[in-house]
């Protein structure tokens, strides 16, 4: 009976820690399992509408300021150009060389340049804020339908976290720029940041309505590795726009197309990130669940002691013949 214990105890244990190969080769299993997922799942129509939803969102706010403040900024842009002096005799020799008919265009360009930053970010801060719980959500309606939503995660907890993240992030980048100026590690260090800091927000939006805060805390310790992987590969990815950017940037003609296209791949990179921390954390907190509910009623399980039966006892006053009282 004792080995037979023993026996159940050790393998529940393993059961809960896994031994080191097995464990690796789970986590290695869920990980490119996660990452086909996740492509998959780009390819759906409702994925590829939250993709172009920043698009929607710049064209809007870009037709509501042209609207109203359109005439107003390019009659204070030309204001400015034409009362300083040294663009004055710029202009001046651009009329002699024939190009003169650029500085009609100098207004509309600099106002144009300097807005479209502001709106790329603002529609990609409304995008993460929507897109990460509605692809969470999602990936747990179609694969984790019974999945108990214990919700440890608030939206306040949620902003505190992000918000802590990104200054422990700032302060690690900003620690970071001398050892930049060594070749190799300035390929290591910003998308190892970013990789950490990325992990930690949207593995926190994956989790935030399924786990609870222990639940949580357990996977992050557990996974930690596996996740900053996700989040530094996501980072690298992410690169990706930052060059068709710069390529509208340089073909000033092209600006219009290209950048466009830019916020689009950004934002499919984005959503791809977000599909696949959703499905390894949900996955990872699926097989936790199931462990501990494989350990629990082993560690229900006891030798029952012997009740003593009143018969036996000799001290007792229940053993004790009536006529003896």
């Amino acid at each position: 009976m004792l080995i037979k214990l023993i026996r159940q105890w050790y393998g529940n244990r393993v059961l809960a820690a896994g031994t080191g190969p097995s464990r690796y080769a789970c986590a290695m299993t869920l990980f490119l399992d996660s990452f086909w997922r996740a492509v998959a799942y780009c390819l759906r129509p409702r994925v590829i509408a939250l993709s172009f939803l920043p698009l929607v969102i710049m064209v809007g706010l870009a037709l509501g300021l042209g609207y109203f403040f359109w005439t107003p900024a390019l009659d204070w842009v030309r204001g400015v150009l034409d009362s300083t002096v040294w663009l004055t005799h710029l202009w001046s020799w651009m009329d002699g060389i024939g190009v003169g008919n650029l500085t009609t265009v100098a207004a509309p360009l600099i106002i144009i340049f300097t807005i479209t930053p502001l709106l790329v970010i603002v529609s990609l801060l409304v995008v993460a804020m929507l897109m990460t719980p509605a692809l969470a959500g999602l990936v747990a309606e179609r694969r984790f339908p019974q999945l108990e939503r214990k919700r440890g995660g608030s939206l306040l907890t949620g902003i505190l976290w992000a918000l802590g993240s990104a200054a422990l992030a700032a302060v690690a980048l900003l620690i970071s720029i001398p050892l930049w100026l060594v070749p190799p590690l300035i390929l290591i260090l910003p998308p190892l940041i970013w990789g950490w800091l990325t992990y930690r927000v949207m593995a926190f939006d994956a989790l935030a309505d399924h786990a609870s805060r222990d639940e949580r805390r357990e996977i992050f310790r557990r996974h930690r590795g596996w996740l900053l992987g996700i989040g530094v590969l996501s980072g690298y990815l992410g690169a990706v726009p930052s060059v068709v950017w710069a390529s509208g940037a340089l073909f000033a003609a092209a600006f219009v197309i290209l950048v466009p296209v830019a916020i689009w791949i950004y934002t499919l990179v984005f959503a791809f990130s977000s599909l696949w921390f959703s499905h390894y954390c949900l996955a990872a907190l699926q097989d936790l669940r199931a462990q501990s509910s494989a350990v629990a009623p082993a560690a229900d399980v006891a030798p029952a002691a012997p009740a003593l039966s009143n018969d036996l006892d000799p001290h007792s006053t229940a053993a004790t013949p009536p006529l003896a009282r």
